[in-house]
């Protein structure tokens, strides 16, 4: 994403707007809080506030460029919006989120949503997971 990509999006071209969306698409893991991102910053030497990072992110959020997640007993995570549907796994001990995409649960959604008479408008499906033993 570019300095156009923001403009597009209705926004300014700020050095904290940059440097956030260049973290976010440079980030492994895809998935970062604020204060990951904060913490990012100031270990590369950027003086760029925590209120600053959560004010761009929700500006990205409502302008489509970052997707944000609440899974639960967590911080809100946040990732670029790359266009491509995913889903979820968290791991419960570690904390690692695990993206995947499955066409039969997928197909499976749009069944019984059908059943019931409706279909699906979007949706998050977030799997809690333990390592087996």
């Amino acid at each position: 994403m570019e300095s156009q990509d923001l403009r597009k999006a209705g926004l300014k071209v700020t050095h904290p707007r940059m440097r956030i969306l260049e973290l976010l698409e440079q980030s492994k893991p895809r998935h970062m809080t604020a204060e990951d991102i904060y913490r990012q910053l100031l270990a590369n030497g950027e003086e760029i506030g925590l209120a600053t990072i959560y004010r761009v992110l929700t500006q990205f959020e409502s302008a489509g460029i970052v997707l944000k997640h609440h899974f639960e007993g967590g911080q809100a995570i946040y990732e670029l919006d790359r266009g491509d549907h995913h889903d979820h796994m968290v791991d419960i001990d570690s904390g690692r989120i695990i993206e995947f995409h499955s066409s039969e649960i997928e197909a499976l959604q749009k069944k019984i949503a059908a059943q019931h008479g409706y279909e699906i408008a979007d949706h998050a499906l977030v799997l809690y997971v333990r390592k087996k033993k």
